[in-house]
């Protein structure tokens, strides 16, 4: 295969490689950077790539593995050696105490924004939250199963609103 047949084919190929290292980086400058790297590696060992084998393979392969590179050498440059007698690492997390504040004062969020509910909402979504099923909930509060889903519709949506501080981006 010559040098412009080779770059035919991976142009032919190449936009399907975008998805693939877009599912890698998960990001669309990452995602481009990997896939010229890619098309780089491919083209710069051309001569290693068997005529009458799968080319989009080779590429997912090549892609693949630059991923898998890049990231190590990203966790090497972030881990710190102490240099000292002991030589543990710095960001080891062998001897980390935990004393769970974050989830204490998040939990005490969630209990205030359970309490500000309105009642006919505060009980159906307890109850449901406590591992009923809604047929039972109906059962227990003599009303229409619609109804209780509806209600603790309604109630998580106004958790939501209320914790919307906790919201992951």
């Amino acid at each position: 295969m010559t040098a412009l047949e080779f770059s035919f084919a991976i142009n032919k190929i190449s936009p399907s490689l975008k998805p693939f290292a877009l599912k890698l980086t998960k990001d669309v400058e990452d995602a481009n950077d990997l896939l010229q790297e890619t098309l780089l590696k491919a083209f710069s060992n051309r001569e290693k790539f068997t005529d009458g084998t799968n080319l989009k393979a080779w590429l997912y392969t090549i892609m693949k593995n630059t991923f898998i590179t890049n990231y190590q050498r990203m966790i090497r440059r972030n881990t710190f050696i102490d240099s000292t007698d002991n030589l543990h690492y710095i960001n080891s997390t062998e001897n980390i105490i935990h004393n769970h504040a974050y989830g204490k004062f998040t939990m005490k969020d969630i209990d205030t924004a359970i309490e500000k509910l309105d009642d006919a909402y505060k009980v159906p979504f307890l109850m449901h939250f406590r591992g009923f099923k809604y047929y039972e909930i109906a059962d227990k509060l003599e009303i229409p199963i619609g109804t209780v889903k509806n209600r603790i519709h309604i109630a998580r949506k106004e958790l939501k609103k209320m914790l919307k501080t906790y919201a992951t981006k």
